[in-house]
This record gives structure tokens, sequence and C-alpha cells, in this order.
């Protein structure tokens, strides 16, 4: 039995020798009982055990040993590229908490479809391990300053083009994330829906890690939700504030003058008239942000209105926030090991050859960035917005479980009650038999 004093012990050691149970220099070979064994055990040790993987990887000599040392590497990780992002993920949320609690932490929690240890987990966690974990600030950021946790919604789906020839095209469809920030209970703070840029995701780290140790120094609940408000309604204002700014650069038609009086007026967050509860006590502190919000929101289309806009709108509304998607150079360097052959060549003799501007990797890194920023801008003011919304109006579930299924369905708009994720024609006639829906045998 593999015990972990032993893997403690070998945190000294450039090799992975464990004595009790487990191997000699040479890693096992994936998918054997030897392999999953060590996996466990250094799993067992987190973040040092994942030191441990990672010193390993270093000593690996020859191209053979290096790949089964680099899978080991992930599997102890929690997360496929974890040779450069080197981040530690939880995938028991118990676990996490138990974690953030002893290290006085807080959590941040990753809701996908597949699994982060996979090549094919949804687009969008796929890029958040090249374009956010890779990232050297980011990273660092999030293992000096959080506890990671994962869990799969439910499998992504996958389609294969057979070109009959002996060549495969293989993607993923569908399929959306998100970002949780907990507390050490595992109560949600904040949301963060969909993919962003480096820079835009690293603000939010940072401004909810703030919001997150504000709100553990308070006992009372009272105190603790009229943070948690004061918060929302603040990101709320700020959000308006700045999409008013790009509007009157982009889209001026779309800001249109108030029509209400601008006086305050009577919300569901004054205090009724008999019995007020604490709850309704904490809202009303924040009277005042909620009444600058009524002032400003007005000159903001609502989010259905932006909903409609565009691929244009949006790319023009993007461009003023491009700084925000920059890659560093570990995130490219990692594209660059993931792009097809011909093209990785290509961009070796351009860059070479001086002629950068003809380097077709540098296009895609511009095009990616350039998808960060559309994707980041139009999630921050409609999406984000919406959740802000939630905590203000004291509607979003204070369980992580609830919130992300009602992020799933409203927002993501794809509710756990469709198996399909939308992707059937519906009552359009495909003339295929069946559909050409295939669903497992019933469990007998």
């Amino acid at each position: 039995m593999i015990r972990l004093a032993c893997l403690l012990a070998l945190l000294g050691s450039a090799a992975v020798v464990c004595a009790c149970g487990g191997y000699g220099d040479a890693c096992p070979a994936a998918g054997t009982p030897e392999f999953a064994q060590h996996v466990a055990a250094l799993r067992l040790a987190g973040p040092a055990g994942l030191e441990i993987a990672l010193r390993r990887l270093a000593a690996a000599k020859g191209d053979e040993e290096r790949a089964a040392t680099q899978r080991l590497v992930d599997e102890v990780a929690g997360q496929r590229d974890a040779e450069v992002a080197r981040l530690f993920w939880y995938t028991d949320l118990e676990q996490a908490k138990l974690a953030a609690a002893e290290s006085g932490r807080r959590i941040l929690s990753l809701r996908m479809l597949g699994k982060l240890t996979d090549e094919y987990s949804c687009a969008n966690s796929r890029f958040f391990r090249t374009a956010l974990y890779a990232n050297a600030e980011i990273s660092g950021y999030l293992r000096d300053h959080f506890i990671l946790h994962w869990e799969s919604v439910r499998p992504v789906p996958r389609v294969t083009v057979d070109f009959g020839d002996g060549r495969t095209l293989e993607r993923t469809l569908t399929g959306n994330s998100a970002h949780y920030v907990l507390d050490a209970a595992g109560t949600p703070l904040d949301v963060l829906p969909g993919l962003y840029g480096p820079q835009a995701f690293h603000e939010w780290l940072e401004r909810s890690h703030d919001l997150a140790s504000r709100y553990a120094e308070l006992s009372s609940e009272t105190g603790r939700e009229r943070v948690l408000q004061e918060y929302h309604t603040h990101r709320e204002l700020v959000i308006a504030e700045r999409l008013r700014a790009d509007l009157a650069a982009v889209a001026p038609e779309l800001l249109n003058p108030p029509t209400r009086s601008l006086q305050p007026q009577a919300t569901s967050t004054e205090l009724p008239r008999r019995h007020p509860t604490a709850m309704q006590a904490a809202r009303v502190a924040v009277s005042k942000s909620l009444v600058e919000v009524k002032l400003v929101a007005p000159f903001a289309p609502a989010g259905e209105t932006l909903a409609e806009q565009d691929d244009q709108f949006w790319q023009a509304i993007s461009a003023r926030h491009a700084d925000e998607a920059k890659l560093d150079k570990r995130s490219v360097a990692l594209m660059r090991g993931k792009v097809p052959r011909e093209i990785a060549e290509a961009a070796m003799r351009a860059t070479f050859s001086k002629r950068a501007v003809e380097n077709p990797l540098l296009k895609i890194v511009g095009d990616f960035e350039h998808s960060l920023a559309v994707d980041g801008v139009r999630n921050e003011y409609t999406l984000h917005r919406e959740i802000h919304d939630w905590f203000v109006n004291g509607t979003a579930p204070r369980e992580v479980g609830p919130l992300n299924e009602r992020v799933y369905a409203e927002l993501f708009l794809t509710p756990s009650s469709d198996p399909w994720l939308g992707l059937t024609a519906g009552d359009a006639y495909a003339a295929l038999d069946g559909g050409g829906l295939t669903e497992p045998p019933a469990a007998k």
C-alpha cells in the first residue's frame, strides 16, 4: 500500500521512486494498474504531488519516457497541458473546501462539459488551458490565492468527419463553461460566464479575491449579504458606465435618453412597514448605489437589445478592449505546439527569414486574440451583467449547484433537461430513421 508519508519524502528527489508499492525509475505506461496507483497516490499529496511529477518530467529521457511522464503530470494535476500551467485541480468539491479551510484561501470552481484532463473537452475549457491557465501571471496568481476545482456538467458532444481516404477531422460541438468564486464553505460569490481574455480574467480574479476576503472577515449573515450586494451593485454600475462609453464611440443610436423621472423610485429594496428581516435591512444599506444604477441604466440598452446586434457591432466594441485579450509568450508557445505541422514549419521558415508579416502562426494568434476580445465584451455586457443583477436582487441561488443549473439553463441556453443540448432538428424532417438519433439501451 502506497503511503502519503512515502510520497512526501520524495520531494527532494529528481526521480519518482516509491519503494512502498510503487515502481522503479521508469514511469509505468498509461492505462496500467501501476500508473493509476501512482496517479492516485500523488494526487493525495495535492500540489506537493504535482511538484513530484513535474520533477520526474524534468528528469525524463527519451520521447517515450517523456510522453508517459507528461501524461502522469496531467493526470496528477487534473488538467491537460499541466507542464505549462503547473496548477493542481481538485475534482471533489468537499476536498477543495477542506483544502481551502486549511489554507485560508478561496475556491475557484470551473464548471464545464467534458473533463479538463481530456484533449476533447468543450472548446471554452480548451481555450482556458491555452490563454488563461498557461499565462504566467494568471497561473502564478491562481497558485498563490486560490484552491482550484473543476466539475464536469455533462459529456461534451463530439463529431468526426471521415473523408473516406484515411483522413478524419474531429471537433467538439456546443458547450460552455463558467468560473465560480466560492468562499471556503462553498458559497458562490461571483460567476464569470464563458471566455475572456487574459487581462480581463486576471482583473476579475483580483476583484473576486478582494470580495471573498472582505466577505470572510464578517461573521454576521447580514454583514456578508451587505458586502455581497454592494459589490454586485457597484459592478452593475461600472458595466453600465463602460458600456455607455463604448456605445457613444461605436453605436450612439443605441443610447436612448431616460424617459422616466430621475427621482429615486420605490424599489423592492425598501423596508416593508412591518417585520423587516436582516436580508431586507442589508439591501436598504445599498439603496444609494441602486439609485445610481437606475440613473445610468436607461442610457444603456437592455441585454436583449445587445444580444440582437450583429458581429460587426461586437467587433467594433471589442476593438476598444483589444489589450484585454493579449496572449503572453507561454500561451503562444503552447499554441505553436498544437497547430498543424505544415503551419508550424511555415512559421519557422518565416521566422528564420525575418518575414514576420508572412508568418501564419502570427495570424492564428492574432485571430485568436480577436475572438477572445469579442467573447469577453459580449459575455461581460450581456451574461455577466445579468448575473450581477441576480445577486443584487437576491435571486441568485446560494449554492453553487443550483446556481450553475440556472446559468446553463438561462444564460447558456443548454438546460440539463435537454439531453441533446439543442442539437436536434426538433420537428424538422431529416429523412433519417428516428431523426438520426440513437440512445443507449435502457438499463435492466
